[in-house]
């Protein structure tokens, strides 16, 4: 007999489990189903967190080796435990894990452990090994995620070519690692192998690298990254692979139309990732994924059919995990009869390299498509007191504006500690303040927090230390 529930969650990511919670303080009797043993979706277990944890690791060492001369530190040899590197990692990804599933226990989440399928509008059958159970929902949230898109001629074995998941799952360090694909995951995990020594060469069939980027910081981007040792060859498309036992050799069609053999150890391919639909039981109850794969929803994130919802990488936006929970959490509020806001104009993107990329808002390129004239600030943190004070001077501010109305339209940095910047600049879209509101709000000295209100002045031309 089918147990009875308020809401049943597919997909225990940083979307389904935070929708799980959500649910649950609001009183409503909720279940979660994930297929992996452990919570926390790709994010926490083959994404977000562990490979931040490895960027981490890497930062400290490369730091270590090239620039604690220039800070004092007299150290002759700096050595490199990789298998403890990777052991930290895993306890890191481990202890979420347990966090997730204490929230779930003290929030009264049912958690089920299996593969689930809708074999009807209000029915779940989840399947675990031999055994099933069914699950009756009045509200269905399918939370799947998403996965990395491959090559035909270059099917992932996760030993030498590789998906962002078999990146972070090395045993060794290569001696050379092909990059195919210089987006955000690329370049990350890109900048994780280059730092522990490898030679690391990206092929991207984009004329520039994190396309998403605005042009300028995507071109800065670049040159910090070729200063570090990273090769990247632009406008260049993979048009087949050799592989044998000893190495894989690529054969890449330049931008003249030439071809270029680049043999490695190991290729990671990152072009991006789909959404996960497949498996679901969506034929069963009449949901049809458009042609992209994503499943369409309306305003208030339902489907075709209103009790069932979709949220973040099965439906169409950016494949931001802090994406996914804003709507998970939306969701489960819309389901308690509140009616939540979530500010799309206001979600950042983040670029873990050395330096760090983060983003909020419009670049000026979009700025000019919307129909604005927009104008735009600089800062460099060369000229930032406390980035001179920690050697962290690569980078910049800008602040992308509206001439007419001075509304902040977007703001961008690169340089140190971008990702947790950004914010104050989120805060402002969302409340659609004006260049002059930051302009004028006092930063404590010395911050890298002033090179956003310096970025403010120079919109208006009041810039002090430029």
């Amino acid at each position: 007999m089918a147990e009875d529930f308020d809401v049943v969650i597919i997909g225990a990511g940083p979307g389904g489990y935070v929708a799980a919670i959500r649910a649950a303080q609001l009183g409503l009797k909720t279940a979660c189903v994930e297929k992996r043993l452990e919570l926390g979706g790709t994010c926490l277990n083959v994404g977000c967190i562990p490979s931040k944890a490895l960027l981490q690791s890497s930062e400290l060492y490369w730091k270590l080796r090239h620039e604690g001369k220039s800070h004092g530190l007299e150290i002759s040899d700096v050595g490199l435990n990789f298998k403890q590197m990777m052991g930290r990692k895993q306890k890191v990804v481990a202890g979420f894990n347990e966090g997730i599933a204490g929230l779930f226990k003290k929030n009264k989440v049912t958690r089920y452990a299996g593969t689930a399928q809708l074999t009807s509008p209000n029915i779940v059958t989840v399947q675990s090994g031999p055994s099933k159970v069914e699950l009756n929902a009045r509200h269905i949230i399918l939370a799947t995620g998403s996965e990395p898109i491959g090559l035909p001629f270059l099917p992932f074995d996760e030993r030498r070519i590789l998906s962002s998941t078999g990146a972070l799952a090395l045993e060794n360090i290569p001696k050379k690692m092909l990059v195919v694909g210089a987006g955000i995951i690329g370049v990350e995990l890109g900048s994780v192998y280059s730092r522990l020594g490898s030679e690391v060469i990206f092929v991207e069939f984009l004329d520039r690298i994190c396309p998403t980027l605005d042009i300028s910081l995507s071109k800065e981007l670049q040159q910090c990254l070729t200063k570090q040792g990273m090769q990247f060859f632009l406008s260049s498309k993979v048009a087949s692979a050799e592989i044998s036992d000893k190495q894989i050799t690529l054969n890449v069609q330049m931008p003249d139309q030439s071809t270029q053999a680049m043999s490695s150890d190991v290729v990671l391919v990152s072009i991006g990732r789909r959404p996960i639909t497949s498996g679901l039981g969506l034929e069963n109850i009449g949901i049809a994924p458009n042609p992209k794969g994503f499943i369409p929803i309306n305003g208030q994130f339902r489907t075709s059919i209103p009790h069932i919802f979709a949220i973040g990488d099965i439906v169409d936006g950016p494949m931001l995990a802090h994406k996914a929970s804003e709507e998970g959490a939306a969701v489960a509020e819309i389901i308690a009869g509140h009616h939540p806001l979530v500010d799309y104009a206001a979600i950042p993107s983040v670029v873990y390299t050395h330096p760090e990329v983060a983003a909020v808002g419009m670049t000026e390129e979009e700025a000019k498509s919307y129909g604005f004239n927009p104008i735009s600030g600089t800062f460099p943190f060369k000229a930032n007191s406390r980035a001179r004070c920690t050697g962290e001077e690569e980078g910049f501010v800008k602040i992308v504006a509206d001439p007419v109305t001075d509304r902040i339209l977007g703001v961008h940095i690169i340089g140190a500690h971008a990702s947790e910047l950004i914010a104050e600049a989120g805060l402002a879209i969302s409340q659609k303040a004006k260049v002059l509101d930051i302009a004028n709000l006092p930063h404590a000295h010395p911050t890298l927090s002033e090179a956003i209100k310096e970025a403010a002045l120079a919109v208006h031309k009041r810039a002090i230390h430029k």
